[in-house]
């Protein structure tokens, strides 16, 4: 019997077949509070535990993986665009001090591959089960004739809970307080736009080799997964108990403005370039620009991925306990919140009524 959904281009068996896939990489991320496994309309999870929180507060990010879905596409690479959702949205969670949950993830495209549905999804579930988190539950959606048949775009939501009075934010950040920077794996997953517009106005393709990335081709150094923090930073929240008082997540806005979010009003800051040098993808790529790295602030992260604002005593043990965790940290400035002239100062960003920030110096090497 003809199947006119099959004939608008829309392929049920397709889809069946990548749930079947994914299942077991989903499953792997599931502790006890979910309920009901894969597969359901809605997905399950028990939170019978909050009775035991004093005031807990539910924490809440969304979030996709923007325009480097577009190299993952070029190259058919797919397996690490997953891990960069699930940093993207839990590691927004954390910046507040909570602990996530669960997980539930979007994929629009414009023809189901059960086989790179798959891949995306694994990776997901990876990033998932790296930070503690639950996949819960997710769509994958087929949009014949409204994306080329190659085409996906990935999305995913995510809760977390912290205890009202361990939340972390711009009210713990006192005078004194030094900021520290916490590496990051590359570009993460902002400014690629800028990325794919570099590249083609030099005629650079995807899957062309450079020397600057020995052994990988152009594509595969730009799809370097996105760092996860999560657990690390959690594990450091719980062994030093308030020396943490507030983090910030260098995604899209760069570096300075990402900072001042996290700043109370008043407050200023004058982050050191000279504390360290840019990963060489964002020296290679400012090159084939012909503009200064310093433009690209506020766009790319610069080796930068979290700042962690903490009380001065308790700086040199977090150092050590997130470099012992794989997270190499260091010092940028100091928290300063004397009247002075902040002309240059990024101020606040986002909405968000924030502190001042400026970038001061030369940068390493």
């Amino acid at each position: 019997m003809p199947n006119p959904y099959a004939e608008a281009g829309v392929d049920t068996a397709a889809g069946d077949l990548a749930v079947e896939l994914m299942k077991s990489a989903v499953a792997a991320t599931h502790n006890a509070q979910v309920l009901g496994g894969v597969g359901g309309f809605a997905g399950l999870y028990d939170v019978a535990f909050l009775k035991d929180f004093s005031h807990p507060l539910l924490a809440t990010s969304t979030d996709g993986v923007g325009t480097k879905v577009a190299i993952a596409q070029a190259i058919d690479k797919h397996d690490t665009i997953g891990q960069d959702l699930v940093g993207m949205v839990v590691d927004d969670i954390v910046v507040v001090g909570a602990k996530p949950l669960f997980m539930t993830d979007y994929i629009a495209c414009g023809r189901v591959v059960p086989n790179r549905i798959a891949d995306i999804v694994a990776g997901i579930a990876r990033g998932c089960a790296e930070t503690g988190t639950a996949l819960v539950g997710g769509e994958t959606a087929e949009h014949p004739g409204l994306l080329g048949p190659d085409d996906y775009d990935v999305a995913g939501a995510a809760t977390g809970v912290v205890e009202a009075d361990a939340q972390l934010g711009a009210h713990l950040v006192q005078d004194g307080d030094v900021v520290l920077a916490i590496e990051s794996s590359g570009l993460h997953s902002n400014g690629y736009s800028l990325v794919r517009h570099i590249l083609a106005s030099r005629n650079v393709g995807f899957t062309d080799q450079l020397p600057e990335f020995a052994g990988v081709t152009v594509g595969e150094a730009l799809l370097e997964p996105t760092r996860l923090y999560t657990t690390p930073l959690l594990d450091l929240l719980a062994q030093h108990p308030g020396a943490v008082h507030s983090l910030s997540h260098v995604t899209g806005g760069g570096i300075a403005a990402n900072l001042a979010r996290v700043l109370p009003v008043g407050s200023w800051v004058e982050v050191d370039r000279s504390t360290w040098q840019p990963l060489p993808v964002f020296r290679v790529l400012a090159s084939m620009a012909g503009t200064p790295i310093e433009d690209t602030e506020g766009t790319w992260n610069l080796g930068i991925g979290m700042f962690a604002v903490v009380s001065a005593g308790a700086a040199a043990d977090v150092i050590a306990s997130l470099g012992a965790a794989g997270m190499p940290t260091w010092p940028v400035g100091t928290i300063a919140t004397s009247a002075r002239d902040l002309t240059g100062f990024e101020q606040g960003a986002k909405g968000v009524d924030g502190g001042a920030v400026r970038l001061v110096g030369s940068y390493a090497g």
